[in-house]
């Protein structure tokens, strides 16, 4: 649908005032979002970060304001790959959608308060984000999130639990008592349940550390078993293995290093891992950041190979990650990157329709393709597209916004221009 066109059809008297509402801020960040498609003129990044704030909303927004508005299971379509049935996904793709869309703009709106078109729209999510995880954990209300049933919860409240990782005092702190309470509940429960020998060890380890971040009492087994498993797992030059074997796709950004950096940062800061061990874990991801940085092409377009390439943009998490540490390699510029990224999103998010008329992703990778979703993939799954944008965390007067534009290491290759030639890493 056409913003015009869906500009008239939220007037209809069939769409609740709650509904108008969701419908006129979505319709608010698709014309930002067009606006933002005119050629970059500016000597800085100022229009970048204009068009990665307008979608990032874009993505988001239904999610968080369908559950602050009580609406998210009402609202959410349950699509599901070919010859599937929902009624699993049902249970466990409204988590999903929610854990996923926070791990990815808890950054953004952890910065402050401020008042531009920006700042207010990071405002609004905040605000409907703490109105509507209390509604997902209280029992009695018709948008509660499932976390007791399922194996499925704990990847996802892994995510949820990144996200207050990441933004404690934006997301965290300013829940009330009883939220916090039934939140810390709900991750304790999940300890009934087991999942694969492979990333769900850090994602159950993650779930604890986050209890101990808070000063829960957390299960030091998963922990540790977890901690050793990763360790063990790492293969060389900045590739993890997902489980014994290795997997040649992109597990690697949209778990293994991003998520390993947070948890071994909690356990570090509780005496429970080495700072070295972390800080391998850094050198780690920003090795791999730079491999990734490498795959986007000079149109902005990427590989699509592997398990899951229906989460899009979370392909390139440790890249945005490792810029907002502001631990990019020396021969690696910010600039380069927030130009890769971008060219990425603007390939991905204008180029392909990637949303329904409401605003919801759909099932593929370049628009509706369902047939190349995996069998554990939903509606909900898709929110990790979120996770590229982890750079927007760094304020608007970061050299990654204020530096001018660079071409990216596939611009300056196959333009002729000198770049750095590539490497082995022992660590």
């Amino acid at each position: 649908m056409k913003v015009n066109d869906m500009a008239a059809h939220i007037t209809s008297s069939r769409l609740s005032i709650a509904n108008r509402l969701l419908a006129f801020v979505i319709i608010t960040a698709l014309h930002a979002n067009a606006s933002a498609q005119a050629p970059i003129t500016a000597a800085d990044g100022s229009q970048d970060r204009q068009y990665w704030a307008a979608t990032l909303y874009r993505i988001a927004a239904p999610v968080i304001l369908n559950l602050a508005g009580g609406s998210l299971k009402a609202n959410m379509p349950v699509e599901v790959p070919p010859g599937q049935g929902d009624a699993f996904f049902r249970q466990v793709t409204h988590l999903e959608a929610v854990g996923r869309t926070m791990a990815g703009v808890a950054p953004w709106l952890a910065l402050p308060d401020d008042d531009t078109a920006e700042g207010k729209l990071r405002k609004q999510l905040r605000g409907a984000f703490l109105k509507g995880i209390a509604n997902g954990v209280n029992p009695a209300h018709p948008d509660y999130l499932n976390f007791r049933t399922e194996k499925q919860p704990i990847v996802d409240a892994a995510y949820l639990a990144q996200a207050f990782i990441r933004a404690p005092k934006a997301l965290w702190e300013p829940l009330d008592k009883t939220t916090r309470q039934r939140l810390i509940d709900e991750f304790k429960a999940l300890r009934s349940r087991t999942g694969a020998y492979n990333n769900w060890l850090l994602f159950a380890g993650i779930n604890e550390a986050f209890l101990l971040s808070i000063g829960e009492q957390a299960d030091p087994v998963r922990i540790e078993f977890a901690k050793r498993k990763m360790a063990e797992w790492y293969v060389g030059d900045g590739w993890y293995s997902d489980g014994p074997k290795f997997s040649m796709d992109y597990y690697n950004s949209y778990v293994m290093h991003s998520m390993l950096v947070d948890f071994l940062g909690i356990l570090v800061a509780h005496h429970m891992a080495d700072p070295a061990e972390h800080q391998a874990a850094v050198q780690r991801l920003v090795r791999y950041a730079e491999f990734t940085e490498r795959l986007i092409a000079p149109d902005g377009s990427y590989p699509a190979f592997g398990r899951s390439i229906t989460y899009r943009t979370g392909a390139f998490q440790a890249l945005a990650h490792a810029a907002l540490m502001e631990k990019l390699p020396p021969h690696v510029a910010p600039a380069q990157v927030r130009g890769a990224l971008t060219a990425v999103m603007r390939r991905m998010f204008d180029g392909c329709a990637n949303f329904d008329d409401k605003g919801w992703l759909v099932l593929g990778f370049c628009g509706h393709q369902p047939g190349v979703a995996d069998i554990y993939t939903s509606t909900g799954s898709l929110y990790m597209a979120t996770l590229g944008f982890l750079a927007l965390g760094l304020p608007a007067d970061n050299r990654f916004w204020t530096d001018p534009p660079a071409d990216w290491t596939a611009r300056k290759a196959w333009t002729g221009k000198p770049l750095h030639k590539d490497y082995k890493v022992e660590y």
